[in-house]
């Protein structure tokens, strides 16, 4: 079953790559039918993501969350998935270009990762906070992707005004609608988290350094979202903020590896 797993999730590398093709023959070639293709097939490869997922979960009798190959992996499903609800409420694919290229990129990370399925460590076994912890962060981190697509094409179209680009006011109304859905998600992220790690490790709060930036990450999406309903914030600058929260959220991804503290063992 684990091997049927890593066999879905190179099909869905390969499927997502190929919707990436389409996705950018539709926008920069202006081809409607590939804009068909790019859905088919991001369709289909969050399909087989799903069913990677799944498999795995089963083959290892727990939720598929515990080292850094698994996140990735998941952390390109809650992508692909938010797009597709994206696209499917504002009509739009050329945010595939972006979205979709990041969750490529994720996947191709993963494939250079250890994938083999190891027992958890005391500090994790727990099934339940594994699960809806983890799952927080994958609707958030996959939601900010989706904002980060709306914020660089934002930034392209006010730069260039490239004819086939969205309006920029339907660019930024996609961007906040994401971290709408994505900052309550961190949120939960993190309260989960504070539980767990009392359970865990006898303390609610320990200034651990990847859930500092965690945190940080959260207070960006915060000040975006307050400055924006506000003042009516509009323009070049909530879509670098968009951009911004999305490298603090890869910072925080990737700190397993030079951040050092308690959740060192999910980068191995």
């Amino acid at each position: 079953m684990a091997e049927a797993s890593y066999y879905t999730f190179t099909g869905a590398f390969v499927t997502l790559g190929v919707a990436l093709l389409a996705y950018l023959w539709y926008t920069v070639g202006q081809r409607e039918g590939a804009g068909r293709y790019g859905t088919f097939f991001t369709v289909n490869g969050a399909a087989l993501l799903t069913a990677s997922l799944g498999l795995r979960w089963l083959a290892s009798g727990r939720a598929p969350y515990s080292n850094q190959f698994e996140f990735a992996v998941s952390f390109a499903w809650g992508t692909v998935a938010t797009y597709l609800y994206l696209e499917q409420r504002f009509r739009l694919k050329s945010l595939g270009v972006v979205v979709i290229a990041v969750a490529f990129a994720m996947l191709g990370y993963a494939s250079l990762l250890p994938n083999r399925i190891d027992p958890l460590i005391s500090a994790l076994q727990n099934n339940a906070m594994l699960t809806t912890h983890v799952a927080m962060a994958i609707v958030s981190y996959g939601a900010f992707a989706c904002g980060f697509g709306a914020g660089v094409l934002y930034l392209v179209k006010r730069r260039a005004d490239v004819a086939f680009l969205p309006p920029p006011e339907v660019l930024d109304e996609i961007g906040h609608k994401a971290v709408m859905v994505g900052f309550p998600a961190q949120g939960l992220m993190l309260v989960l988290g504070a539980v767990w790690a009392n359970v865990a490790w006898g303390s609610y709060w320990s200034w651990d350094p990847k859930e500092t930036a965690a945190l940080f990450t959260w207070l960006i999406y915060g000040v975006y979202l307050h400055v924006r309903s506000r003042h009516q914030w509009r323009g070049n600058a909530p879509a670098w903020f968009l951009v911004a929260g999305f490298g603090a959220v890869l910072f925080t991804f990737y700190g397993n590896y030079f951040l050092g503290g308690l959740h060192t063992y999910s980068g191995l």
